[in-house]
């Protein structure tokens, strides 16, 4: 008997492995470039030949891997090398650039759209592809030197149309803040070119609201070099090229920027008891500062007086509480209603104060004749107040607590009057 182990069968051969070489030459951006190229060229700019050649390729070519690439081709011909120039492999066998792209088109708008078809038709159908293409216009937006103007303005009209179709967010426009582009006056002029193109697609609410979305309506001043980052020049610039709206968007945040600032500041002030007087004056360098008139100065002036005390939630107390409060500001309010529209604001603004703060009901009128006999109101304003300048809300309520006081002013005016004539 033979006690000896039986081996078990070894499998043997020779092991193959796939050289890195090989596998690399597969994925080639330059591979990927040229089969884009050779496809579009084929098309001989037929659009939706173009549409139905890219449509199919996706699911030959790796348009995740190289979304980059597929743009570059798509906008600027062939593969975009660091400022953006066009890479050029020397190969003469080789077709690598293509003019069925967005800069071998027409500079007008109707070309620009027809293209955007193609891309919306596109990330349409390869979903995935529409954060590539925010990442390829941030890009494309950063080589704005190294294309030639005509493209430029092709670009320009392209993502303004782009933005209106809501393809691209305005976060892209972060590009065009970058500091070479600036200092060369580009951003500028490119923005004027894509804001008129965005403008003919879109009204400008719908404009303005994509740009607050993306927090770029802060950053506009951006678009110029430090020295020239004022609302002045920036308005000037853009009413110049037939931009009033934009213009007076940019005007509306930052006025809308520097009445949050003063408020904020007013309202510290106070807090810290600061004298009016000083605090007046503080007003109204602002104002002469920022361009700011009476009658946002008073209705801020009122706002921060009334946040800057914690009020009794009892009515029968309450107004006693207004009064004596109010009293030691009168000369605050005084400084800033030297319009009869300021006095008419400031009615308004205690209208609606009382009517929102249910426990200020009763006090309405003991509030307009503290600032009657102060001088911050006249009797004019009161007048006209209560015959057609009020606000419908709580009208009833405040117009009956007046009565009284008003016939007292009209019966006071007719005196005077009779009194002129007898003289």
């Amino acid at each position: 008997m033979n006690n000896s182990k039986q081996q078990k069968p070894t499998l043997t051969g020779q092991r193959f492995k796939t050289r890195k070489r090989d596998e690399k030459e597969k994925f080639e951006p330059s591979v990927f470039r040229d089969a884009i190229v050779v496809g579009l060229e084929e098309t001989a700019g037929d659009l939706e030949a173009v549409s139905r050649f890219l449509d199919v390729q996706g699911s030959k070519l790796d348009y995740r891997r190289y979304a980059d690439t597929l743009f570059d081709v798509m906008v600027a011909g062939g593969m975009l090398a660091p400022g953006g120039t066009l890479v050029d492999d020397g190969d003469k066998t080789k077709v690598t650039r293509t003019t069925v792209c967005v800069f071998g088109a027409k500079e007008d708008m109707e070309a620009m759209r027809n293209f955007a078809q193609v891309f919306g038709k596109l990330v349409r159908r390869y979903k995935y592809l529409e954060k590539y293409l925010e990442e390829e216009f941030k890009k494309l937006l950063m080589f704005l030197k190294g294309y030639s103007e005509s493209e430029q303005n092709k670009l320009a009209m392209f993502t303004g149309i782009l933005l209106a179709s809501s393809m691209l967010p305005a976060t892209v426009l972060s590009s065009l803040f970058n500091d070479t582009i600036v200092k060369e006056g580009l951003s500028a002029a490119f923005a004027v070119k894509l804001f008129k193109a965005w403008l003919s697609e879109k009204d400008i609410s719908f404009v303005t609201f994509a740009l607050k979305k993306a927090s770029m309506d802060k950053r506009l001043l951006e678009l110029f070099p430090p020295n020239k980052q004022s609302v002045e020049h920036f308005s000037s610039y853009f009413t110049a090229n037939d931009l009033k709206e934009v213009a007076g968007f940019l005007r509306a945040q930052q006025s809308l920027g520097t009445r949050k600032e003063l408020q904020k500041e007013l309202q510290e002030k106070l807090e810290l008891g600061e004298p009016v007087k000083e605090i007046a004056l503080y007003v109204k360098e602002e104002m002469r500062k920022n361009d700011i008139p009476e009658q946002t100065a008073i209705s801020l002036v009122w706002t921060c007086v009334m946040n800057s005390v914690e009020w009794n939630k009892k009515e029968e107390l309450v107004a006693e509480q207004a009064v004596k409060h109010l009293k030691q500001f009168t000369p605050l309010f005084a400084a800033f209603t030297s319009q009869g529209q300021s006095e008419i604001t400031l009615l308004l603004k205690v209208q609606e104060y009382c009517y929102d703060n249910i426990h200020f009901m009763k006090t309405f009128q003991k509030i307009v004749i503290l600032f009657y006999k102060s001088d911050v109101l006249s009797e004019d304003a009161v007048l006209k107040w209560y015959r057609d300048a009020h606000l419908a809300k709580g009208k009833s309520v405040f117009l009956d607590q007046m009565k009284k006081f008003v016939e007292w002013l009209q019966h006071a005016e007719e005196e005077s009057d009779s009194g002129e004539e007898e003289d």
